[in-house]
């Protein structure tokens, strides 16, 4: 690519989903000072950091559906400004309102990070996108391990105030703006390649429907009177999802004339996204009693997925992106067991480093898988993932809340054990559906 600086735009890529990681550290460590500095409860802080999360996926879905419009320069910079206002105005946050509000801007810059940059890497390294993007998401789980690291020496060891570690986000910030600054950004791989948005659009399978379904779903996490008539009737939420699916299928295999693969990767985003997020934003809740500090074990957690993803290229290549998610979530359902009754440092260590391995590879694999076998999904198909995964965790976090006061750690890791168990049946499913679509294709 001409006059493109490949390295070092890769490299402002990864600083600024550094920034995005950093934010997840901090929410999970100063959750603590708003409850017991603050006087909010686990559910209201749930709900004050639900906007991190379906911000986050308000700005992949906008972008997705107008990166090639506005180009990803401006994404970019979006995504600089929003965080720049987040941290500014987390900063300043002492009750339920102003913590929302920060995050609702932090999750806009964090979503227009990955709106950005996962379609910006993908053109940048069209002949091995699964590793780069691996590659590229090293620094979400790097950054939390640096960032929990920087929490416990902050908070716990000089034992200074919350705010001094929020403004250590100041520095990746002003480091990833310079990177940016003045370089040529070049078009999306669907530019690149001439498909057009009518047919990006048609190979998600079910556009509308998955895009009404995020919204609703950004509703019952952020109105407390839309979850409550959800959540405390045992029928609607099964009748509500059979809709669902019956609208999938009528636009995508009726109106869109195409395999719904990628809803059914859609699907398999939310409960991926939900077994990780979920655990390690409440962490510190977790795992407060077991003898060991939760921001040491969310650096264990965090340090072997970094490992893990940076040598990623080599266990997909043997395996398959499916086999990869297949046999992660075996083990993410072991990990989440074996956290529910471990108890001691020792234990709750390895338990921990079983959980790590587990989630390891979900998230850049399930945005590979869409790039490898949907190619023509485009950078859609990578934000309506990106932001579908963030929208399931902002679901969660309060019912996990809830949970965590009402049932205790123990019980609540258990109850989460579930989605991987969900997700191996999915992924034999989507492992036969693709080896059959590769036999009619060859």
């Amino acid at each position: 690519m001409e006059n493109v600086n490949t390295k070092r735009l890769f490299i402002a890529s990864c600083l600024a989903l550094l920034v995005t990681a950093i934010t997840f550290a901090i929410r999970a460590k100063i959750e603590g000072v708003f409850t017991d500095d603050y006087g909010l409860t686990k559910e209201q802080v749930g709900r004050a950091f639900g906007p991190a999360f379906w911000g986050f996926a308000v700005a992949m879905f906008a972008g997705g559906y107008f990166i090639d419009i506005v180009k990803t320069k401006t994404i970019v910079w979006a995504a600089f400004a929003m965080h720049l206002i987040g941290i500014v105005l987390l900063l300043m946050a002492k009750d339920f309102t102003s913590l929302f509000i920060a995050n609702v801007f932090i999750g806009l810059g964090n979503g227009s990070v990955e709106a950005a940059c996962n379609p910006l890497v993908v053109t940048l390294f069209p002949e091995k996108k699964t590793k780069m993007l691996n590659r590229f998401h090293v620094w979400f789980p790097g950054g939390i391990v640096i960032g929990s690291l920087l929490a416990s020496l902050v908070m716990d060891t000089v034992e200074l105030p919350w705010q001094i570690l929020v403004s250590l986000l100041f520095i990746p910030l002003a480091i990833y703006g310079y990177l940016f600054f003045g370089q040529k950004i070049p078009e999306t791989e669907r530019v690149s390649t001439g498909v057009t948005y009518k047919e990006m659009m048609r190979n998600v399978g079910a556009p509308i429907t998955i895009t009404l379904t995020v919204i609703f779903m950004i509703m019952l996490a952020t109105v407390p009177s839309v979850s409550a008539v959800v959540t405390t009737s045992s029928t609607l939420p099964l009748i509500i999802i059979a809709v669902i699916a019956v609208l999938i299928i009528i636009e995508g295999r009726l109106m869109n004339k195409i395999t719904l693969i990628f809803p059914l990767i859609f699907f398999c985003m939310l409960l991926t996204a939900s077994t990780e997020l979920g655990t390690t934003q409440w962490i510190n809740a977790l795992l407060e009693a077991n003898g060991i500090g939760p921001m040491i074990i969310l650096a264990v957690v965090t340090g072997i997925m970094a490992v893990g993803r940076f040598f990623a290229g080599g266990l997909i290549h043997r395996l398959n992106p499916t086999g990869v998610l297949l046999g992660s979530s075996i083990i993410a359902f072991a990990g989440l067991l074996l956290l529910s009754i471990a108890s001691g440092p020792i234990m709750t260590v390895l338990a921990a480093a079983v959980f790590a391995v587990g989630v390891c590879y979900f998230w850049p694999t399930m945005i590979g898988v869409a790039s490898e076998y949907v190619p023509k999904s485009g950078a859609l198909g990578m934000s309506i993932l990106g932001g579908a995964g963030f929208v399931a965790t902002s679901m969660i976090l309060p019912i996990m809340g809830k949970s965590i006061e009402t049932s205790g750690p123990q019980i609540t890791l258990r109850n989460m054990a579930v989605l991987p168990v969900i997700l191996i049946a999915a992924f034999i499913i989507l492992y036969i559906i693709i080896k059959n679509k590769k036999t009619k294709e060859a």
